[in-house]
């Protein structure tokens, strides 16, 4: 673990009850364990599971060899009077990436309303809308920030400025910050899409082939 890695974790005061913070914690890690083969087989692989951190390493089965992406550190520290930390890091040294750094910043996407306008003779209904589909990285940053996942239901996005107005305790009931919801969203944007490896003429491994941006 790198001296930067180990004051990023130390930094969070517990300040809600330890035991009811804890009792939650192991809810959220027994109910994994009871499917954790399924979820071996999609690629997600528990390492740790000590309170209040939970690591995954994220793997693609789909692939022959099949390859491990990116390792995801969850931090339940006050679970659930504040939602989870969830940070993208390096599989063997638990370093935070930097965005630029990022294996897969978890692209959706997102139909987008266009003001093009079709040329006359074209088969058109009148007053038809275009629809632009766009790619929309989940993973956002600021400028020399570590990369967050912005979805709500993480805490980064809840104590960023811009989400002032979507609390916790709108979506605290929901499940939003539930351990296996967010796996399943890192799965389903940043794994699942990956269809091969991107190789140049020299036959090294520069990236991944995404074939599809789910919604």
């Amino acid at each position: 673990m790198t001296e930067e890695t180990a004051l990023r974790r130390e930094r969070r005061e517990q300040f809600a009850d330890p035991e009811v913070s804890r009792l939650k914690f192991e809810r959220e890690i027994s109910e994994f364990r009871d499917l954790e083969e399924t979820y071996l087989a999609r690629g997600w692989v528990l390492t740790e599971a000590e309170f209040p951190r939970v690591r995954v390493l994220m793997c693609t089965p789909q692939l022959k060899p099949a390859a491990i992406v990116v390792a995801v550190e969850f931090d339940f520290t006050n679970y659930d009077v504040e939602p989870p930390s969830v940070t993208l890091v390096e599989p063997f040294t638990n370093r935070p990436y930097t965005f630029d750094e990022l294996p897969t910043v978890l692209k959706r996407t997102i139909p987008q309303p266009s003001d093009f306008s079709p040329p006359p003779g074209l088969p058109f209904p009148p007053g038809a809308q275009i629809v632009m589909n766009m790619q929309q990285p989940l993973m956002q940053a600021e400028e020399g920030g570590i990369p967050f996942l912005c979805i709500a239901g993480v805490r980064e996005y809840h104590a960023h400025p811009a989400h002032s107005g979507d609390l916790w305790d709108l979506h605290r009931e929901s499940g939003a910050g539930r351990l296996v919801r967010l796996i399943e969203v890192i799965h389903r944007y940043g794994i699942e899409p990956i269809s091969d490896y991107q190789i140049q003429l020299a036959l090294s491994i520069t990236g991944f082939i995404q074939s599809a941006f789910p919604e």
